[in-house]
């Protein structure tokens, strides 16, 4: 559920808002922003996500409207039944010998665009993530979003605002572990005791804890900075990089704590253990964070 959320409003909403024309705003954003619909961000293709050269989707100019074809790969939001909006990025032209990435706006639906069936994926279940494909999809000239070829430079600077999100669903899972952690040692005896008044359980769960705590204040710095308008690329990809990490090392070591019971799909941790790992891969992988 968060992270329809988050898709929603950073991935969906939020490149209009920030880049849209007064009508692509008055056309999109009253629905998007109350919830009544949803859109999404096709960026990322089979051969490449970080990778803008690797983008192989294009669209050109025909009689006043953009001809796209291509496909994307794992995109959060576009399928549901009130999936309205898709943003894709597309090759439009050449600049300096390199390939001018555009976004574009597409309604859903509009001829030649299909959401192909959704991932069978490990975790994350409930959320909606597919393949897209656009066959010869014809969309206004004015459709484009922002100024032509500065569609992957605007789309990093809404990627910086989304990894405070993800920072913050991760902190949420990082102390999720720790608060299940800390009841499940409570009620679990073994050798007549429970399980943590053991030194080995108890140093876990307090290293748990620290995670979840750094995590929460790298967070909540690169939050403070973006709201005050201050420069914080930097730390957008810290809190990233420290609060994803700390959502899957809780998840592993709380999976310990239960034993069998952690790999048990009726226990939280089992679900914490498989959503986890996405949040060291969406929105910037841990590689990428360590290098901005």
């Amino acid at each position: 559920v968060a992270i329809t959320l988050e898709a929603g409003v950073s991935l969906g909403a939020m490149p209009v808002y920030r880049f849209g024309t007064e009508e692509q705003k008055q056309e999109w954003l009253p629905e998007l922003a109350s919830g009544k619909a949803l859109g999404a961000f096709g960026l990322t293709e089979a051969g490449g996500g970080s990778d803008a050269g690797a983008t192989k989707t294009t669209a050109r100019l025909d009689d006043g409207h953009w001809l796209i074809n291509g496909s994307k790969q794992f995109i959060t939001n576009s399928g549901t039944d009130i999936t309205k909006l898709v943003t894709v990025t597309a090759v439009t032209g050449e600049n300096n010998g390199k390939k001018e990435i555009s976004s574009i706006l597409v309604p859903v639906p509009t001829p030649g665009f299909t959401a192909e069936p959704a991932y069978n994926k490990v975790g994350w279940n409930a959320s909606d993530t597919h393949p897209l494909s656009f066959d010869d999809v014809r969309v206004p000239q004015e459709n484009l979003l922002g100024e032509q070829g500065r569609g992957y430079a605007n789309f990093l600077r809404i990627l910086d605002e989304g990894r405070i999100a993800i920072a913050a669903l991760s902190v949420g899972a990082a102390q999720g572990c720790v608060d299940e952690s800390v009841k499940y040692s409570r009620e679990r005896e073994a050798f007549g005791r429970a399980i943590g008044t053991n030194q080995a359980i108890a140093f876990k769960i307090a290293r748990m804890e620290t995670r979840a705590h750094v995590a929460r204040a790298a967070y909540y710095d690169a939050a403070a900075l973006m709201l005050s308008g201050k420069p914080f690329k930097k730390q957008a990809a810290i809190a990233k990089l420290v609060a994803s990490e700390a959502a899957m090392d809780n998840a592993r070591d709380a999976t310990q704590i239960f034993g069998g019971y952690g790999f048990m799909n009726e226990y939280p941790v089992a679900r914490h253990y498989r959503d986890s790992k996405i949040l060291e891969i969406g929105e910037g992988t841990t590689e990428v964070q360590l290098m901005l």
